[in-house]
């Protein structure tokens, strides 16, 4: 897949069935990323017992001292110009991510290292006012956790998330969140306070109802139901909740369209809106992978409509067409979704991003000094230890 344009990624054959899933994973495999330069390949050389099974994959948390924080993209089909993650990598384990790309450029696999090799950004809150402090700051809303998710299980003991919501909160800084962990609701009291102002909506992330399907699909995250039942613990904290519908999958997720809106409204969201699978880079063959794996029978016939959305290919980066596809199936879709929405009264745009108020942003009164390590991560030293 050493292509220069994701637009003409080869269309990658269905592995064979002998690719097995894991518990607790999202990847069936380890798939090299696309920046290794030596090629391996699995191979059965008689003396591994077919009974004997695969040892399980733990998770390693690494810390990670950045000299950044703010990400700023000027992608106009993204309702949002800046982001934070605390986090790379995702114990999560959704297969569809397209964020597992990412861990090629660590030279990690965007397979199962991206969900069991796990960076903390542990100077994250102090680099977050830094940035805040700066003279030519203007403040604008902020969306955390939108590559991995913050809220994933590492953030029980770390606390990063938490950390950076109080920098926010002092500063009056406003702040959307999306995530599928339950864990978000642990920091109601801070949401709540800033939603009170106007700094803070939340999107729940909810692709399927059906539990046996979310729980290959996503193996780590909230199940559907813990799902309904945050986003109705937020809406009586007086938290604004969007719903995220991403991504749909034909013939897997795409039947539960109608029920899940029906679902989330009931539950208090006040606002939807869906992406369509994407599969940029090292996603396309992973996920063909997982297909084969969980549904072999509908493998080719998901793929089929996948490519019609489009235009032939397994992925089309375009601008206006990445997230929403082209063609009849998606204009199918986009139908439905919107008839749905329209009757249900989600049509509305939500807080997430949009209508929060910047204006009584402050700097931050206390800004730490860079300590040893930050200073030599800064002057782009390398830690030996």
């Amino acid at each position: 897949m050493n292509k220069h344009d994701e637009n003409n990624q080869e269309q990658v054959m269905l592995p064979p069935p002998s690719l097995k899933a894991q518990k607790g994973r999202g990847a069936v495999s380890n798939l090299q990323g696309r920046f290794e330069v030596n090629a391996r390949e699995a191979y059965d050389d008689g003396w591994e017992r077919e009974e004997e099974e695969a040892k399980p994959w733990k998770t390693q948390v690494t810390d990670e001292y950045c000299k950044s924080i703010l990400s700023r993209n000027a992608s106009p089909d993204l309702p949002f110009g800046v982001s934070l993650n605390p986090y790379r990598g995702c114990e999560h384990g959704c297969i569809y991510c397209f964020a597992r790309p990412t861990h090629s450029y660590l030279g990690l696999s965007p397979g199962m290292d991206f969900e069991t090799k796990i960076f903390a950004k542990v100077n994250a809150p102090e680099v977050l006012r830094r940035e805040l402090a700066k003279p030519g700051y203007e403040p604008q809303s902020i969306a955390l956790g939108v590559n991995t998710d913050a809220y994933q299980p590492c953030e029980r003991e770390r606390k990063l998330t938490r950390r950076v919501l109080e920098v926010l909160q002092e500063c009056q800084h406003p702040v959307g969140l999306i995530t599928k962990s339950s864990l978000i609701e642990r920091d109601i009291d801070i949401l709540a306070a800033m939603a009170a102002r106007q700094q803070a909506g939340v999107a729940i992330t909810l692709t399927t109802l059906d539990p046996a399907i979310s729980r290959t699909l996503e193996p780590r995250a909230a199940a559907p139901a813990r799902r309904l039942r945050t986003i109705r613990t937020l809406t009586e904290a007086g938290i604004p909740v969007a719903v995220s519908i991403a991504p749909i999958i034909p013939f897997v997720t795409e039947p539960d369209i109608e029920r899940i809106l029906e679902a989330v409204k009931e539950a208090g969201a006040v606002s939807a809106h869906y992406t369509v699978l994407r599969l940029p880079w090292e996603v396309a063959p992973l996920f063909h992978q997982w297909l084969q794996a969980h549904f072999p029978e509908r493998a080719q016939r998901v793929m089929n409509r996948v490519r019609e959305m489009r235009g032939g290919k397994d992925y089309d980066s375009t601008f206006g067409a990445r997230m929403k596809g082209e063609g009849v199936w998606a204009e199918l879709i986009r139908q439905r979704f919107k008839i749905a929405t329209e009757r249900l009264g989600l049509t509305g745009r939500g807080s997430r991003f949009h209508n929060m108020d910047a204006s009584q942003f402050t700097r931050p009164l206390v800004v730490p000094p860079l300590g040893a390590r930050a200073k030599a991560a800064d002057a782009g030293q390398l830690d030996l230890f």
